[in-house]
């Protein structure tokens, strides 16, 4: 495996892969690797001649008051993980190359960045949307992959991909979890064991509410109402949005009817965790 710390040196091996008619199969990580970003790679091993996986800390998508600074970074950790799964290549690029000129220019998918985690973190989603931009620039992969667990992100990078017709797939997979049920997470390295205890409590309630859903619950008020009602139920726990919305617009419903996901993001103490879980009728 050979780490790659210049944009000029991964565009010219990207150029080198792609002229010789192989597929890049690309995973775009902060770092900090758990199982949920191995599952990715083991997935493009599987549909791709060359995997490139990229470990960048992102500046532009944390606000002022986020955890920057505290984002855990594990490089040697992270490639040791890697080789091991027999990854090609690593770009791990600092900060003034992906920005040489500092946040000069910008990508944004217009209302779907101002909902939920928009929301409650304005610009997240310009940084998300600006850093993915280049990385695929750079990369130039022929399938890239995220998890489920960033529903919103996902949505929003396939709307660019598909909107700015950048010719890259985009393969979603679905949320990997740890044995009680807690959505993997760099961020669950910040929890106290009590926080966590709690935190089991999340992906219960969105069961619960699927489940109601499932058995013929048409009150969109309702279903929200059932996860609300178990997550407040433990004193760690503090929700900052929790909404039904339609899988593909992420606009809170008023219907009970297609592919819909009840997403939230709920404070354990002072970890912010985001979880969802898809609701078909």
């Amino acid at each position: 495996m050979e780490i790659i710390r210049k944009v000029s040196s991964m565009r010219e091996i990207s150029s080198q892969i792609l002229a010789a008619r192989r597929t890049i199969g690309f995973v775009p990580t902060m770092g900090c690797l758990h199982d949920g970003h191995l599952a990715l790679v083991r997935r493009m091993k599987q549909l791709a001649d060359v995997v490139v996986v990229s470990i960048f800390v992102n500046p532009s998508q944390f606000g002022p008051d986020e955890d920057f600074g505290k984002y855990p970074r594990q490089l040697t950790r992270d490639t040791d993980l890697l080789i091991a799964e027999g990854v090609d290549y690593v770009f791990s690029p600092e900060a003034e190359e992906i920005y040489p000129e500092g946040p000069a220019t910008t990508v944004e998918v217009e209302d779907l960045s101002t909902r939920l985690e928009g929301a409650s973190r304005p610009g997240h989603f310009r940084g998300v949307t600006t850093v993915v931009m280049k990385l695929l620039q750079i990369v130039r992969p022929t399938l890239v992959v995220l998890g489920q667990k960033d529903a919103q992100q996902a949505v929003i990078v396939r709307r660019m991909i598909d909107t700015l017709f950048l010719g890259t797939e985009l393969l979603v997979l679905p949320i990997v979890r740890d044995e009680d049920d807690v959505a993997l997470s760099s961020r669950n390295a910040f929890l106290s064991s009590g926080e966590r205890r709690a935190s089991r409590a999340i992906y219960r309630a969105l069961c619960d509410a699927r489940e109601a859903a499932e058995a013929g619950e048409r009150d969109p008020e309702a279903i929200v109402g059932r996860a609300r009602e178990i997550i407040e139920a433990e004193d760690r726990l503090r929700i900052d949005y929790l909404e039904l919305v339609d899988g593909n617009l992420l606009r809170p419903v008023t219907a009970v009817e297609g592919r819909m996901l009840l997403v939230a993001a709920v404070y354990a103490g002072v970890t912010r965790l985001l979880d969802n879980v898809e609701i078909a009728t």
